[in-house]
This record gives C-alpha cells, structure tokens and sequence, in this order.
C-alpha cells in the first residue's frame, strides 16, 4: 500500500509508482494531510464525491481544504481554501467543472476546479447541511438540513421550491431518483414520499414497514434505474422496498455483529443495466460489507476494527471506492482488486472455529485482531463480543467527551489490550490516558508554593549550557528543573536532568503542573536506583541491563567488551536521554505508550532491545567514535519491532536476572503534598552541597579581593591615563595654538588678496552700471524715437487711408452718377418711346377716324341720294351717330393726358426726393452737377410740353392743370439750384476747404 502526504503542496503526484493493490485490502493509495507546525497533526478529512465520469473526486478536510484528485491523471490539486469545515460536497454539476460545498456557517457555494474562484453563494438554511442531491441533467440540486429541504435551479442560481415540515418530525434525507424527475424524502418518523420534480405533485407514499421489523430509518440508497430502495438505521436489519409496487418486497438480517447501519451505497455494474445487485454496509465497528441483494451473500469487506472508516463513496462506473477512515486519512480501494476471489469458496476453517470451545476461542483472540479482515474471519464468542463491544464504546463514546468520568473508571489491562491491538493509543486521546495511567495527583497547591521559591541557582544559566531556539521552551524547563530541585536537592546536581526532562516539557509546555508531576512519577518508578552512585552513572541499573544482553545476545555483549566499549556507551545515553536523542517523536510517543503501561523495567528492557535489534550495524563497528554516534543520533531503526522485541525479553527473560525482581511496582505520587525523594547518598549529596557552598564563599571572597585589586588597578590605571591625558592635552593645545596663529597669518593675507579682488570687482561693477545706464539712456531714446516714427507712420497710414476712402467715395460717386445717367438715359428713351407710340397711337386714330369719316362722308354722300327721300328722322339718326363718336374720341383723349399727367407728377417727385437726400454728401462742385442733372433735360421738357400742347386738342381741362403743375415743379426746381449753388459758394469760402 502506498502512502500519499499532501502536507502544504498544492499539487503533486497521487502515487510515485504504478499502483498494485492486494487482494486482501485492495488498497491503491492511502491519502494523509498533515500540517508542518511545530506540533505535527493530521487535518482529517470530512467528505468525498466523484464527478460523473469516475475517475475524479473532491475531498474536503475540517480546515477548509478542498483538493481535486486525478486518477486516471495521477495528479492531486488543491483548488480552494474555504477556512472553514465543509459538511457537503457535490461533484457532478452540468459544467463539469463546478462544484457544490455546503459549508460550516449554512451556505452553499459553488466553485470553478479550473479558474479556483467563487461562481455563485447560496444562502437560505438555518442549519448545517448534511447532504447535497444533483438532477441527473445537473440543472437542479437539493440541499437537506435537519430542519428544511431547498430546491435550486443550477443555472440562476436562485431558490425554486423550500420544503418545511414541523419540528417533531424531521428530516432525514431529500434526494433525487437516478435518471428520473422524481423527488423522494425521507422523514424521522419512518415516512417517504415521492415527488413530481416540475409541479411537486405527490406521486405516492411507501405504507408503514411490518411492526415485527420494524426500524427508524437513518440511510437509504437507491439502484441506478430507480426501481429498488434500501433503507437501514440503528439494527442489522436492512428493508429493500420496491418503488414501483411501493411495498416492501425484502428484509436482510446482517450478521450478529453489526449493530448499527451508518452508510448504504449501491456498488454500480456496467453489465446490470442499473439494476444494481451489490449493496455496501458500513456498520458502527468501521468495516463496510459488501453483499448480493439476491443472494443474501457476503461477498467482500474494506476496513477493520483496527483502521474502521467514517464514510464512503463509490464511483459511478464503480471501479474505485473512496473511504474516509477513521483517523482522518483518505483510502481509495480498487474494486477489482476486492472482486478477484468472490466466487472462492470459504476455506473450512471457519466451521472449525465456531465449533471451538470458549477457553480455546479465548486464546486465539489476539490473533484475530490482527488478521486482515476477510471474510473468513472467525466468529467471536459471547464473553469477548461483550468485552470488545465495552471497549469500544470506552473509546468511542466516554472518552470523546466524558473525561472526568475515564479518570475513575480507566481499565489498564482493557488498556494494554488495546494497546498490543494498535501499537499506540490515539494521539487525541494520549496526554489523558497518560495522566490516567501515572495517576497524576495534579497537586496545585504543593507545586505552586514550589514555583513560588523562584528560579534555582543552579539553573540560572541553563541557557549557556542548553542552548533552546524558542524562548518559551528554555523557560519552561528553566522552571520545571528548577521545581525538581526544590523539591529534592540532588536534583540541583543532576547533570543529566535537563536532558530527561526536556521531551516531557516539549509535550507538556502548555501545562507546566502536568509536566512536572509527569517528570516526577518517572523519576520515581522508572530511575529507580539510579543514585544510589551518584555522582557516577548508575552502575547497579546498568549491571542489570548487561546481564540481560549476556542472556539474550553474548555474541554482541563480546563485541562490546573487544572493542572497549562498556554499559556507559550503549546503555546509559539511550537511559539519560530517555531515547529522546535517537527516536522521533511519533517513535518516542509509541514507545513511551507502552512504557507507561508496563513495569518499570520495561525501560531497562527497552535499551536492551534496541541493542539487540541493532546488532548488525553494532557488530560492523570498530571505533569507538562510530558506537558513540550510534547511541546518540537517530537510526534507521522500525521502532514496533523494538517494542515487539522488549515484551519478547519481558516474557522470557529468567528471573534472577529479570530487572522486574530488583525494581519495585509502580508508586503514584501522593495527594495533597509531594512524597519526599531521598533515594540518593545524602552524606555525598550533603557533601558535595557543602564543598560546593565553601567553593562558591571562597570564589566570592576570591571575587570580592580581586575585585579590590582590580577597582585599584583600575584607579591607578585612570590615574595614569589622566596624567598622560593632561600632558598629551597641553601638547595639543601648544600644537593647536600655533596651528591657529598660522591660520590666522593665512586668514589675513587672504583678506588683504580678497580685499584687492573686492576692489577690483567694485571697480568692474561701477564700469558695468555706467555703461548700463548709458546703455539704457541710449535705449531709451532709441525708443522714444521709435515710437514718434510709429506715430508718424499710423498718421501717414491714416492720411493715405482717408485719402483712398475720399478717391473711393469720388470713384463710388462718379460711378453713381454714371449709373444714373445711364438711367436718365434710358428713362428719357422709354419716355422717348412711350411718346411716340402715344403719338403713333393718336396719329393712327386720327387717321382712323379721318377714313371713317371720309368712308362716312363718301358713304353720306352715296347715300344722300338714297336718303332723299328719307325723312327727318333719318337725319336724327346721322346726328346722335356723330355725337356718339365725338364723345366716345373725347373720352379716350382725357384717359391719355391723365396718364401722361401721373406719370410726369411721379418722375419729379421721385428726383426731387434723391436730390434733396444726397446733398449732404456729395461735394458742392458735383451736388451742382447733380442739380443739374435732376432737372429733366429740355427735350424731355419739349416732349412734355409737345405732349401738353397735343393734349390741349383733347381737353381743355386737363392741359390747364398740367400747365399749372410744370409751372409748380419748374419753381422747384429753380429754388433747389439756387439753394445749391449758394452753399457750394459757402463752402468755397472755407479756410478749411483745402484740409478737408
């Protein structure tokens, strides 16, 4: 079997070679993680779970460590660290790469095995989750507590459905069916229901088991087709009930020894299409039974009375079986390997030992405590069953909480049994089987007043002659042998001491009245008659020990005395170190949990046996240096075969020469006070106190002259030092004095040299500020100057640019004046124009009606002679005829004039108003121009008066009013020029005519 320590690795190897599991256990590897802290412990692990293809699993221990292990990869990683103790775990999500943990403080969370970072945290229980149920899709979970079951949607994240149930009832366990939407739950009072997954409809109830059977349900488990459900609790009765017909269809009774049922899982066949035959049980004694459903056999069996487990897990393709055991390491078992021999037969030897007499069975007990734990193992009688099932209850039950009640009642045969069974006590149960089995008095009071009396003179430089690296531990021991010599005054002498005591105080430092107590019950029983020589090693006990290795072993005893190598070398180093110096301390811890359960010779027998089990190394050795290394440093040595080796010696060594005959039985220390230990020659103890008192008083004395000597020594000393620092003193202030004076003569003539550079430098400053202002008086001007050149120019910039603004105001009204006479121009051409068609029009209307009237008068004159004969009203006719026309040509006469007229009116209005707007303008020379150019040219005047004179023909009225009307705007007119000419004469006049 391969073993596997995680210790603080992050990741690593599984294994280191390819794994063969044996038959008999079919263990692949065995996982253990313990810490590197001064004090070594192993973190137990709590749960397990496989990921759905089987060859992976999570497991979490009690601090919080969450490692992924890789089968088919051989690899282990840690992937989180949650600080606290997880009590769930689940492993076969959708994304296969998330889990679920239901942690210490009721939450779930779920974690990624690849990025190691929190996907999502659920809360909503009030009490710790106990198990952890995934749909077989992977979308939904169940998480069961004591008090409530909750349903999850695994891709929000977010609570579905919670299931409540009264106090008085309780839950046991809320799971899914495998490969179905069924919900069974599984209540306290015996009841199971099965549930629709999407509406929660009550599908059916399974009726009340048989009352002759029947059990309080604790576990069940289901085949993976989800037809059959096993149900076990406090019995070794299972009940096998048949979903389908919902009753119960099988009751299998365990063997006799199985008295509770902790755990039941199905064991997967990939040939079964899920219908699982093989059903595990993990009883209360840690082995879990593997057994045919069917056939109601046995078939196979995993752990022991000796190395039980806690739980287990199988892998869904049911290659692997993940066990957690009881000392807190993880197994993983190879089902193959366990399957290889079920069809075997068993051996007759089991008929055999059922047959057997109780004396008989009484004596081969020992021996199948040890066997592997096959099946055929022998069945035990009646008496011992009773007495196994009290020791493990002592061990199980009292001693996990209930102390007080131990330290009375602690059977120390029940307790050597167990130890010869197990090779060592549980490490969590140590310290008080120790303290049971010494029978501490755990006297207070007695070992205060001695710790009262302060630090002994003999130890007050312990740390010069041992040296400790933790502070703590020195002044632990400090008191501690300190204690023990108050208490007896040999042990101020002792060399040795410190050395006995040490890995007592190293495990007792946080209990200094245990380890003291402890010290002295050892010193008392088991260093008995070891002063009787004192000062000199115990020659008596080491006789002992040489009469033991001459029976057992005169060959190696031979070797000893040819190469000069005495009782003192090979024995006494093992005594005084208490083998301290050549075992580690889970060697020294098992050695000593079988020294302290036996006499006290079993320590002489113990140097013994480790001599002998040495023999080959010892009997290579010729130096005396290599046998002095081998008895004080660490050896490859297996200490259970030492100890095998020292109840070996203890049962057949004879008894005149057995150490138990010259050593009494155990004394426990006395209640209340301390016994008084004088087991030592007082005369020489006394002495040594003595000549050891009158060495220290003549060391004072010789202390206190030499300190006289020295203090006027050193008076003296000081005395002369003063004297020679006085004159050394004057020498140097004679030597200082003349130091300054040169200095001084230095000083002077650098000021004289700093003076004459002073002047100069003033000389050059003055030069300097006289060509400045020079500089800046030039400066100055230079930029008066430029700025009345500046000045010049932004007037003569400003005299230019006046002077384009007048050419561009000359330019702009000269090309006004163009434009309006262009305008004239073409108003004349259109008044030209609209004159002659007017005339053209009245000349064609003349000549019209000049041919009217001839064709009137030829047509009168034609018809004269027809109207002759006509009457007068004839005539009347031709007259209204006439003065029609004449009214009708009137009329059209008036209509022209008066368009002429208007549009005359308008011309003159509208220059008159441009003339009168642009005479503050434009300059007088050119306003006249321009008054003169407002008038309408004489052409235009004759055309109007030929107009107004063509006009009269037609109506009288009309040609008087425009007649008046150019009489008006010709007045006007003139007054405008007058007024125009007189202000250009003005403006003529002016001095400023020309500036401007």
């Amino acid at each position: 079997m391969q073993s596997t320590d995680l210790g603080n690795k992050e990741s690593g190897k599984i294994w280191h070679r390819k794994p063969s599991p044996a038959t008999h256990d079919g263990i692949i590897v065995n996982i253990v993680h313990s810490t590197s802290e001064y004090h070594p412990k192993a973190l137990r692990f709590l749960n397990v779970a496989f990921d759905g293809s089987g060859d992976s699993f999570i497991a979490g221990d009690h601090q919080g460590n969450i490692y992924t292990f890789d089968l088919h990869g051989n690899r282990f990683t840690l992937v989180q660290r949650t600080a606290q103790a997880c009590t769930a775990l689940a492993f076969n999500l959708r994304r296969k790469s998330e889990f679920l943990v239901a942690l210490a403080d009721y939450s779930i969370k779920c974690f990624d095995t690849v990025t190691k970072e929190l996907v999502s945290w659920m809360r909503g229980h009030e009490s710790s989750v106990c198990s952890i149920s995934v749909h077989a899709s992977g979308r939904y979970a169940i998480t069961t507590s004591s008090d409530t079951a909750q349903l999850w949607d695994l891709d929000t994240f977010q609570r579905k459905r919670k299931l409540n149930i009264r106090q008085s009832v309780g839950i046991q366990k809320v799971f899914f069916l495998p490969f179905s939407n069924t919900i069974l739950s599984c209540f306290k009072d015996n009841s199971i229901f099965a549930w629709e997954c999407d509406t929660l409809f009550c599908k059916y109830q399974l009726p009340a088991p048989p009352e002759g059977s029947s059990i309080l349900y604790k576990v069940f488990a289901v085949t993976r087709d989800g037809r059959i459900l096993a149900a076990g609790g406090k019995s070794n009765h299972l009940h096998l009930w048949c979903l389908e017909a919902t009753q119960l269809f099988r009751i299998i009774q365990m063997p006799t020894k199985v008295r509770a049922v902790r755990h039941l899982e199905f064991l997967p066949d990939s040939f079964d299409a899920g219908s699982n035959q093989v059903l595990g049980v993990l009883s209360q004694d840690g082995i879990m039974r593997f057994v045919n459903i069917q056939t109601c056999k046995l078939l196979f069996e995993i752990g022991s009375v000796e190395e039980g487990i806690s739980s287990s897990v199988i892998s869904p393709h049911g290659r692997y079986i993940a066990s957690i055991m009881e000392n807190g390491s993880l197994n993983v078992y190879s089902v193959q390997a366990l399957t290889q021999e079920i069809n075997k037969p068993p051996p007759p030897l089991v008929k055999v030992i059922e047959d057997l007499p109780n004396n008989k069975l009484r004596s081969s007990n020992l021996k199948m405590k040890i066997m592997s734990g096959r099946v055929q193992r022998p069945a035990r009688s009646k008496e011992s069953k009773i007495q196994t099932r009290i020791l493990k209850q002592d061990l199980t039950g009292n001693l996990e909480n209930k102390e007080n009640e131990l330290s009375e009642g602690v059977n120390k045969k029940r307790l050597q049994i167990l130890l010869k069974g197990y090779g060592e006590y549980p490490t969590k149960y140590r310290m008080f089987i120790w303290r049971s089995l010494l029978q501490l008095p755990e006297n207070h009071t007695a070992f205060s007043s001695l710790m009262d009396k302060g630090t002994h003179v003999a130890y007050l430089n312990l740390q010069k002659k041992y040296p400790i690296k933790s502070r703590k531990l020195l002044r632990i021991l400090q008191r501690t042998l300190s204690a023990l010599a108050h208490w007896s005054a040999i042990f101020s002498d002792t060399p040795y001491l410190p050395l006995l005591a040490f890995p007592f105080v190293k495990l007792f430092q946080n209990n200094q009245l245990i380890c003291f107590e402890v010290v002295a019950t050892l010193i008392i029983n088991w260093c008995q008659h070891w002063f009787e020589y004192f000062p000199n090693p115990p020659i008596n006990i080491l006789s002992m020990i040489e009469n033991v290795l001459a029976f057992h072993d005169k060959e190696l005893l031979q070797h000893f005395i040819d190469r000069d190598v005495t009782s003192q070398l090979y024995a006494w180093p093992l005594l005084e170190t208490v083998f301290s110096e050549v075992l580690t301390r889970e060697e020294w811890l098992r050695l000593f949990d079988n020294v302290f359960s036996n006499h006290p010779s079993f320590l002489l027998m113990a140097v013994v046996a480790y001599n002998t089990c040495s023999r080959a190394p010892l009997l290579n050795s010729t130096l005396k240096d290599d046998f002095e290394y081998f008895f004080h440093h660490r050896n490859n040595l297996d200490i259970n075969v030492v100890i095998r080796e020292v109840y070996h010696l203890m049962e057949t060594t004879p008894a005149d020469i057995h150490p138990s005959s010259m050593l009494d039985a155990f004394v426990a220390l006395t209640k209340g006070q301390y016994p008084i230990f004088n087991q030592y020659p007082k005369f020489i103890v006394d002495y040594q106190t003595q000549e050891r008192e009158r060495i220290r008083n003549d060391e004072l004395d010789f202390l206190r002259e030499r300190q006289t000597v020295e203090n006027m020594q050193a008076e003296v000393d000081e005395q002369r030092a003063e004297d020679e620092a006085w004159y050394q003193k004057q020498e140097l202030l004679r030597r200082a004095e003349e130091t300054r004076r040169e200095m001084l003569l230095q000083e002077e003539e650098k000021m004289a040299q700093q003076r004459h550079r002073l002047a100069a430098v003033k000389r050059e400053l003055k030069m300097k500020e006289i060509c400045l202002q020079d500089a800046a008086r030039r400066r100055l001007l230079k930029l008066q100057q430029d700025q009345r050149e500046v000045e010049l120019r932004r007037l003569e910039d400003e005299i230019e640019r006046k002077i384009q603004m007048r050419d561009q105001e000359i330019t702009a009204t000269a090309k006004d004046l163009e434009m309006r006479q262009l305008e004239l121009e073409s108003q004349k051409r259109l008044y030209e124009q609209d004159l002659t068609r007017s005339q053209d029009t009245i000349a064609k209307e003349i000549q019209k009606d000049a041919a009217a009237h001839r064709q009137k008068v030829a047509l009168e004159d034609h018809m004269f002679q027809k109207l002759l004969e006509t009457s007068q009203m004839g005539s009347r006719r031709t007259q209204k005829w006439k003065e029609a026309e004449g009214k009708e040509f009137h009329l059209r006469s008036e209509k022209k004039a008066a368009a002429l007229s208007d549009a005359s009116r308008k011309w003159f209005l509208r220059q008159e108003t441009s003339a009168a707007l642009e005479h503050e303008e434009v300059p007088w020379l050119q306003r006249e121009h321009m008054a003169s150019s407002c008038l309408p040219p004489t052409s235009q005047l004759d055309d109007i008066s030929e107009v107004d004179s063509s006009t009269q023909i037609f109506s009288s009225r009309k040609t008087t009013e425009w007649n008046h009307m150019e009489h008006d705007l010709l007045k006007k007119v003139r007054n405008l020029r007058q007024r125009l000419t007189a202000q250009a004469r003005n403006r003529c006049q002016s001095p400023h005519l020309l500036v401007t």
